[in-house]
C-alpha cells in the first residue's frame, strides 16, 4: 500500500507540474500509463492500428486538458475514462458501419475470416480441437456484437482486463450499480446468443 500511496502522491506531483507547463512532467505520466492505454484500448478495439490511434489520441486529449483536471479521480482513472470514451466512439462508429476487420469476402461472395487461414503450427495441434477452438471464438465474436458498445465493454474490462466494477463505473462516469447492471445484460445477452447459436 505504502507503493502505492507514493505513485498517487508522486502523479499528484507530476500533475501539478504538468499543469505549470513542465513537458517532462507529462512524459513521465505517459511513461507510467502508456502499457495500460495501450492494453486497453487493443482489448476493447481488438485492433493494433485503432489501439495505436486512441493511444495517441488518448494522451493528446490528456495533455491538451490536463490545465482542468481537477484531483477528483486518481491520473489512471481519468486516462482510463479518456481512452473508454475514445474506444466506445469508435465502436459505435463501427456498429453504424458494420465493420469486421478480419472477415473477407472470396470471388463466389463467400465470407472468410482471415485469422481462420492461419494454421495451428503448434506440436501435437489436433485439426479437431483447432476447428472446435476456432469455431466456439467466432461464436463468442459473434455474440459479443449483439451487445451494445457499453455492455460490450463492460463486459471485456471486467473479463480482459480484470477491472472491479467500482473500477469500470468510475471510468464510465457511473456508479458501480450501473456498471453491475450493465454488465448482468450484456452477460444475459450472450448466454442467450451462445445458446441459440449452439441450438
Amino acid at each position: 500500500m505504502a507503493g502505492q500511496a507514493q505513485s498517487r502522491m508522486n502523479d499528484t506531483e507530476l500533475i501539478r507540474e504538468a499543469q505549470r507547463g513542465n513537458h517532462a512532467a507529462f512524459e513521465e505520466l505517459v511513461r507510467q500509463y502508456d502499457g495500460a492505454v495501450l492494453r486497453l484500448a487493443y482489448h476493447l478495439t481488438r485492433s493494433e492500428q485503432d489501439a495505436q490511434d486512441i493511444y495517441q489520441e488518448a494522451f493528446l486529449k490528456a495533455y491538451r486538458n490536463i490545465g482542468n483536471f481537477r484531483f477528483e479521480c486518481s491520473f489512471y482513472t481519468w486516462i482510463y475514462r479518456i481512452a473508454t470514451n475514445l474506444c466506445l466512439d469508435l465502436l459505435r462508429k463501427r456498429q453504424v458501419r458494420k465493420e469486421d476487420s478480419g472477415i473477407t469476402t472470396d470471388s463466389e461472395g463467400g465470407t472468410y475470416d482471415l485469422l481462420d487461414q492461419v494454421a495451428d503450427q503448434r506440436p501435437g495441434a489436433s485439426p479437431e480441437r483447432d476447428l472446435m477452438r476456432r469455431e466456439l471464438a467466432a461464436n463468442i465474436a459473434k455474440a459479443l456484437q449483439k451487445l451494445t458498445p457499453r455492455e460490450r465493454m463492460v463486459f471485456e474490462m471486467k473479463h480482459y482486463q480484470g477491472l472491479k466494477l467500482r473500477t469500470i463505473g468510475e471510468i464510465l462516469n457511473t456508479t458501480e450499480e450501473t456498471a453491475k447492471n450493465t454488465l448482468f445484460r450484456g452477460t444475459q445477452k450472450l448466454r442467450a446468443a451462445l445458446k441459440s447459436v449452439k441450438g
